[in-house]
């Protein structure tokens, strides 16, 4: 398996495909953990739930008119930065709004994840000298409804409650492409953490909608097989299940403990966990119930491994053989040229560490 993640422009696969989605619509609480089941069946100690299937529109060039979106997915080649993008209601037109590339990064040009606010039409226009612009509408909340049974009782991992992938509406099939899996499953040990945000909105109202899309964006615009972080954790401190790794119930490993590659910190995947916090803390720090579930998972997940959070290692990608010297828990700028994980929780990354290895 190639260590770096692939970049290839818009697919209208999540068009095509987006009939048989599962996904959640309504606002998730804790008490709400589902687990994948054939079709049809209804083991114990569940109970049936509707959920909307994640609905996209693809398009060309620099503006489109779309289904009432909750995000927009651009991607294009040249100039990273320089992008910018109007948004529509209706009738009512917004502003120009410059595009923050977020945490994801391509080769040979630039792609965002922008949250659209459920508008109907949009703009865009790309940094001078870009080509080969791609848009993708990503409606998350209003598709036809789907039944999936979700369990009674929550899910742990080393007393950390999280929220199972089929809980927040991760349709497997975004994990296929022409009938199998995009990006097979390989695990090595683990040696260190990273930790992300999202670069999305602060406030949201319904983060399970927000995951569906960064997995849709991630899973099929930019063709990596799956969502890119192992874990992600809502400003309410609910942490949820992010890459696929088995069918063993234990969520980013593998029955023998090794973590599964992901696709979360180009070139640097493999061996390295990814938690990634939703919303924008550039200039806002977490809330006090994000930083304590980051806080407790990264404690669970050391203490499983035999890490210490407060350590420097010199990582060695099991893959390639490059290596880097970075923090036992880092953030995604210690690894690569970006902002994330946004500089107010950069610099709260000393106070997390030291509180994980107490």
């Amino acid at each position: 398996m190639s260590e770096t993640p692939r970049s290839r422009p818009l697919s209208r696969r999540g068009v095509l495909g987006a009939a048989g989605a599962v996904t959640v619509g309504a606002a998730l609480t804790p008490d709400a953990f589902a687990a994948a089941t054939p079709a049809g069946a209804r083991p114990a100690g569940t109970a049936p739930r509707k959920f909307p299937a994640t609905r996209t529109e693809a398009a060309t060039g620099t503006a489109a008119t779309a289904l009432a979106a909750s995000y927009v997915a651009l991607r294009w080649t040249g100039a990273p930065d320089g992008a910018s993008i109007r948004f529509a209601n209706g009738t009512q037109a917004g502003t120009v709004k410059p595009v923050t590339c977020g945490c994801a990064t391509v080769e040979g040009g630039g792609t965002a994840l922008v949250p659209a606010g459920d508008a109907t039409a949009y703009e865009v226009q790309a940094p001078e000298g870009a080509t080969d612009v791609r848009s993708l509408a990503i409606d998350t909340t209003d598709g036809p409804r789907e039944t999936f049974q979700v369990p009674t009782e929550p899910t742990r991992v080393r007393g950390v409650r999280y929220l199972s992938r089929p809980a927040w509406g991760a349709d497997e099939s975004k994990r296929y492409k022409d009938g199998v899996v995009n990006s097979p499953e390989v695990y090595y040990p683990l040696q260190s953490i990273t930790v992300h945000h999202t670069a999305g909105v602060n406030g949201d109202p319904d983060p399970a909608a927000t995951i569906r899309a960064i997995y849709e964006y991630h899973a099929v615009t930019l063709d990596w097989g799956d969502i890119g972080y192992h874990f992600l954790i809502d400003e309410a401190g609910n942490v949820y299940e992010g890459r696929y790794s088995g069918d063993d119930g234990v969520p980013g490993f593998d029955a023998d403990g090794r973590v599964v590659t992901a696709f979360h910190t180009g070139g640097y995947n493999s061996g390295n966990l990814g938690i990634a916090l939703l919303g924008d803390l550039t200039a806002t720090g977490p809330t006090p119930a994000a930083k304590e579930s980051l806080t407790r998972l990264i404690r669970a997940i050391a203490r499983i491994k035999g890490l210490d959070p407060q350590a420097r290692i010199t990582y060695v990608n099991p893959v390639n053989g490059v290596t880097k010297d970075v923090p036992v828990v880092s953030g995604h700028r210690d690894w690569l040229a970006t902002e994330c994980p946004g500089q107010t929780m950069y610099d709260l990354l000393g106070e997390v560490r030291a509180a994980a290895a107490r």
